[in-house]
């Protein structure tokens, strides 16, 4: 994987991540190669399953999603059945941005993006409370985002 990524090739998804949408052209000017093996490069690259997609990035503020609480939950059982269970039905929750496992005094850390606290309170009532095997969560809400990016450090 370290040979795919040499120094044009980080150029490259440096460009991509900045813009999705950049013609092959001007990304070829950019990283000074002409459009051919630019565009040879970023197949090479999604055939490898480096370059997985590629979206479009809403913005939560501009849909009314101002409200970001980080959720802990504790499981009553951890076994591998039990995990599995957890993880299909919080994929379900559109609310859940993101949802890691974690080593340490809980076993999930959720982002849940809602309107307001009485959306993220009904969000809790109807849908994370209702997880599988969940035996407590703590809340914590966010008051301002200080950073807020995609993955970028190429």
């Amino acid at each position: 994987m370290d040979e795919a990524l040499d120094a044009t090739n980080r150029k490259i998804l440096h460009e991509l991540v900045a813009n999705a949408r950049i013609p092959v052209t001007e990304l070829a000017r950019k990283v000074g190669l002409s459009k051919t093996p630019v565009a040879l490069r970023i197949r090479q690259m999604e055939e490898m399953g480096l370059i997985t997609g590629y979206r479009a990035i809403l913005s939560p503020l501009q849909l009314g999603l101002t409200h970001v609480t980080y959720v802990e939950a504790r499981l009553s059982d951890t076994r591998q059945k039990a995990l599995e269970q957890f993880n299909a039905a919080v994929r379900a929750i559109p609310e859940i941005e993101e949802c890691y496992m974690i080593a340490g005094g809980f076993d999930y850390l959720m982002k849940v993006r809602s309107r307001d606290m009485a959306d993220y309170r009904r969000i809790m009532a109807e849908s994370i409370s209702a997880l599988p095997h969940i035996h407590a969560t703590t809340s914590y809400v966010a008051m301002e985002a200080v950073v807020e990016q995609s993955w970028t450090a190429i």
